[in-house]
């Protein structure tokens, strides 16, 4: 991807999150008291790209495929003749997803996130579980809003239930995975199945449910955010270890420090690598120069390149997916997001 087509996609997310944001601040500013309130606002104002909110716009406005400008996303008109807000509907794939880093951090003990404290670290431990708990309630409050009296929104509801479910399950295997010696590579990948992938699957799909398309569509684009959503995970394991702290927004090899079986830990164990050295045993933080080692092992061990084309394998089945929907514009950059999700510095 040259330098035109990186500058044409990331205007194309930044003026779709710019309207993102503004609707879940309408959405977040009603929680109260106020420390909950601003445990619930911390994650949020510190950033982020809302990926999972900006793809779900994209999704349906390449269902649409219409040239409507601006795009009516708060009044689209599904099957049943419902007017939806699917910008509310995107919104509330962002409070899941904050909900879940909020979630994490705790069970991770994790210091930094979007480069500023933790939420449990800047709060405390109960005021951040209340924040995800809340985060997550609000959402489902919100989807449950933006299609009132649609049979199409029970069933995004329920969709979007069971994708909850399976990123908790997801999760416990994460934790399962590091306290355990060995993991297969397929073992892994049906992990960030659950964890990573469903959640942009969901997020490709909720405009085909919402909107009452046919199952072959639905179908469609949840393996495209399936499989990207797989990528996006294995090039943000390979993030972890080769960009710097700074850029990064967290503690460059935390996953390493804390054992955490990652694709690169997997492959590179298989590969003869001792990785021991790098596992944190005293709390403290990998260096710079700990982790600059680290990535030239893995390197000659061959690790470094396969997670790469692991990742732009999946990308190209992600890709593949979108060949049963209009050939549009913004199909043409729901494909191009994914090959952001491999090419971007954090």
């Amino acid at each position: 991807m040259d330098e035109k087509d990186s500058s044409r996609i990331l205007d194309a997310l930044s003026s779709r999150r710019t309207i993102v944001n503004q609707c879940l601040t309408s959405h977040i500013d009603t929680i109260g008291p106020d420390q909950l309130s601003e445990a619930s606002n911390h994650l949020f104002i510190a950033g982020g790209k809302r990926l999972r909110p900006v793809v779900c716009l994209i999704a349906a406005e390449t269902i649409y495929n219409q040239d409507l400008s601006p795009f009516p996303y708060q009044g689209l008109i599904d099957s049943t003749g419902t007017s939806v807000n699917m910008l509310d509907a995107a919104s509330s794939l962002e409070l899941i997803h904050i909900f879940t880093l909020i979630h994490d951090d705790i069970m991770d003990d994790d210091d930094l996130r979007r480069g500023v404290p933790s939420v449990h670290q800047k709060f405390n431990t109960n005021t951040a579980i209340l924040a995800g708990d809340i985060l997550y309630s609000k959402a489902f409050e919100t989807l449950g809003n933006s299609a009132e009296h649609s049979s199409n929104v029970s069933r995004a509801l329920t969709s979007l239930a069971t994708v909850c479910s399976d990123i908790c399950e997801g999760q416990a295997l994460d934790v399962q995975f590091g306290k355990m010696d060995l993991v297969s590579i397929e073992e892994y990948l049906r992990m960030i199945e659950l964890k990573t992938g469903v959640l942009f699957a969901e997020s490709a799909a909720l405009p085909a449910q919402l909107l009452g398309q046919p199952p072959e569509v639905i179908d469609a684009l949840y393996n495209f955010g399936l499989l990207a959503g797989k990528a996006f995970q294995i090039y943000d394991d390979l993030l972890d270890l080769t960009t710097p702290s700074s850029v990064l927004g967290k503690q460059r090899g935390s996953d390493i420090s804390e054992q955490k079986q990652t694709i690169l830990t997997i492959h590179a164990t298989n590969s003869g690598v001792d990785l021991n050295s790098f596992h944190n045993d005293q709390n403290s933080c990998p260096s710079e120069s700990d982790m600059d080692s680290l990535v030239e092992a893995l390197e000659d061990s061959g690790t470094i390149s396969y997670a790469h084309e692991l990742s732009h394998d999946l990308s190209t089945q992600a890709k593949q997916q979108l060949e049963l929907l209009p050939s549009n514009p913004s199909r043409e950059l729901l494909s191009d997001i994914v090959d952001f999700f491999c090419q971007r510095d954090h």
